[in-house]
Formats: structure tokens, sequence, C-alpha cells
């Protein structure tokens, strides 16, 4: 049973994990709370969904089709909501981020209404794969932590061994600086965007095919818990984000699985412990703690 609830909370810490690596992402560079993010959650889910159902693809090339178009949407939510803020204060750029999440939303409600639906199959067959006697496990919840797994190293080897991947890294560090070697930080701080954007409709789209649901709303639970994950690993901090989610994952499929009559669900228990946490190391796990002279 142990065993069971830990490989379930695996596969939710790679939701988490591929949620919240875009948001870790653009905090390093622009030190923004990108509020809109949860939403590209669920924009990637509804751009497979219109792949699959209504322009006929398979599932893999949906989940292609549904990374451009959430990539897309993420470099034009970051030039018409956030470029012409950059330098104001914090808050009107989060005001600006909760008010493009919630318009796209409402759109979605509107365009597809509020109801769920059920996610289309096309070309994969849901079964349950049988690890050991007692462990099992549906194969979408291991697409999961194979897709986690992949987005994790090949984001490594982008930063590491690309240009832009070096470029994004020197503007993390210390972005005034890059601009003044030369690195053009308006495309640097867009393609953080696209990539950030495209990982989170992988989580978006695979969530869908698992739970075989899909409404507009469904990113703002997942969205909120991918800043638990930020926070908790350490804000601007990738490996942090990675432990984090895997944290987070775990302790909500253990709490789901042991603690399921408790009158307070996984969800404040996650939070509950998150809190715990920040109120022992407030910087989170990886995060620095920096002293102003």
């Amino acid at each position: 049973m142990l065993a069971q609830q830990l490989l379930n909370g695996i596969a939710l810490g790679f939701i988490y994990i591929l949620i919240a690596v875009g948001l870790t992402m653009i905090y390093g560079i622009l030190k923004l709370l990108h509020f809109a993010h949860g939403v590209i959650y669920m924009v990637g889910a509804f751009a497979a969904m219109i792949g699959i159902m209504y322009l006929h693809m398979h599932f893999l090339v949906a989940l292609l089709f549904a990374m451009v178009i959430s990539a897309l949407a993420g470099m034009a939510i970051e030039r018409f909501a956030y470029r012409p803020l950059r330098g104001s204060h914090p808050i009107t750029t989060l005001i600006s981020g909760i008010g493009i999440s919630i318009f796209l939303e409402n759109l979605f409600q509107i365009l597809f209404t509020s109801d769920t639906r059920p996610f289309p199959q096309a070309g994969i067959d849901v079964t349950v794969v049988q690890i050991t006697e007692t462990i099992s496990l549906p194969n979408t919840k291991l697409f999961i932590i194979i897709a986690g797994i992949l987005a994790l190293g090949l984001l490594y080897a982008f930063l590491r061994f690309t240009k832009l991947g070096v470029a994004i890294q020197a503007a993390a560090q210390d972005i005034r600086a890059a601009s003044l070697m030369g690195v053009n930080v308006n495309r640097v701080i867009s393609a953080t965007f696209m990539l950030g954007s495209a990982l989170a409709s992988v989580g978006g789209v695979l969530v869908a095919l698992t739970y075989n649901s899909i409404f507009p709303t469904m990113g703002t639970i997942p969205g909120l818990k991918a800043f638990c994950v930020v926070v908790l690993g350490g804000l601007g901090s990738i490996p942090g984000t990675v432990v984090g989610g895997l944290i987070l994952g775990i302790v909500e499929a253990l709490s789901d699985g042991f603690l399921s009559g408790m009158v307070i669900d996984k969800d404040a228990i996650s939070f509950v412990i998150l809190i715990a946490i920040l109120m022992v190391r407030p910087s989170g796990l990886f995060g620095k703690n920096i002293e102003k002279v």
C-alpha cells in the first residue's frame, strides 16, 4: 500500500514539476509571479482536444500541437500583458497576470461551456500496468513520469549546451548585465515563456488523458500548487522545483491514501505542510538567504 501511494505521488509530483519549472524560470529572470501560467495548462489540454476531435490528429501529434499553441499563447501573454509593464511595480504585473487568467478562463467557458467533458482518446489505450503483485499503475501515469524525466533531461541539455540556454542562465543571474553584454533580453524572455508554457501544456494534456476530463477552470488549483512548489523548492531554483514537486506529490498521495477519512482534504494538508516548512526555512529548500547591505 505504501509503495503504491509513493508511486502515485511521484506521478503527481511530475505533473507539478512540469507546470512549476516554467514559473521558476520566469521568476529567475524577471522576478515575476506569472499568475496566468495555470491557464496555459488548460489551454494545452483544449488545444490537444481540438487537434484530436476536429483535426483528426493522433494523440502524439495532438500533444505536439498543444505544445506549439501553448508556447505561442505564453509568448503572447508576455508580449501584451507583461512587457508594457516591465519596470513598473510588481503588484501591477501581478494584477495583469490575474486579469489575463480570468479573461482566458471566461473565454473558454463561452467557447466550450463550463461543463466537464470527456477527453477524446486517439491512439492511446488507457490500461493498468501490473508492476508487482501489489503495485499497479495506469499506463497514463507512467507516461507522466517518463514525460517528466524526458522533459527535465532535454531542459538541462538546452540550458547547458545551447547558445540561447546560456543566454537564459546569464539573464537569470543578472538581466541588466546580460543586456550590457549584448544578450537580446526580449528574445530570451519570450523564449523562456514559450518553453515554460510548452512544458505546462504537456502536464495538462496528460492529466486530461489520465482522468478523462477537461474543463475551462482545470488549471486553477494545479497553478496554485505549482506556486507552492516554486516557493517550497526556493524561488528561481530548478533543482528545488524538482524536489519540491516530488515532495508535494508524495505528500498528497500519502494523505489521500491514509488520511482520506479526515475532515481536511489532501489539498489543505499539502498547504499546511508547505506553511510548516516555510516557517522553518522561509527561503525554501534550495533558496538562498541574501542580505541587503
